[in-house]
């Protein structure tokens, strides 16, 4: 890509514009399937897409950036099997977190998946505050940012030779 007239830049934001249409389409046909099954009581609910969106992102940038280091996809299975998999459990979508003990609790709060989760289950039900959107938006916003701004980083080290 490199040999065109696309630069470092280019390469990375057409990486990241594909994730984010392949996530729209995952969380798209979601939202879909929760209005066929009234999930969606909420004319907020929309907002879910763009909030699902975001999410992926929030996780996908930091991904790109780290992948950019690698010189192989060994890494991957330690990041899913001890990042992930945890991350996803302890999210809020199966239990609440207030089930938690309190370490695993505060862990939770901080990652981006329950932001996330929270946010569009707050859209979905029609329970969402102008506050509290505010603050998931902005804490996926800044995981996003700082995942493109290291992405920069790492792939102008890892494509310019």
């Amino acid at each position: 890509m490199l040999a065109t007239p696309l630069r470092v830049g280019d390469v990375l934001a057409g990486h990241l514009l594909w994730i984010s249409a392949r996530v729209s389409m995952a969380v798209g046909s979601y939202l879909v399937v929760m209005a066929c099954f009234g999930a969606t009581p909420s004319f907020e609910s929309i907002a879910i897409l763009p909030v699902g969106v975001l999410t992926g992102m929030a996780f996908a940038t930091p991904l790109a950036a780290f992948a950019a280091t690698q010189d192989s996809d060994g890494a991957f299975s330690l990041v899913f099997r001890l990042g992930v998999v945890p991350l996803f459990l302890f999210s809020g979508v199966f239990f609440p977190i207030s089930q938690l003990p309190v370490g695993l609790r505060i862990l939770a709060y901080v990652t981006p998946l329950w932001h996330g989760v929270a946010l569009c289950r707050a859209l979905a039900l029609g329970q969402a505050t102008w506050w509290g959107a505010a603050g998931h938006v902005g804490y996926l916003l800044a995981l996003t940012v700082t995942g493109v701004a290291v992405g920069r980083a790492t792939y102008r080290r890892r494509l310019l030779v």
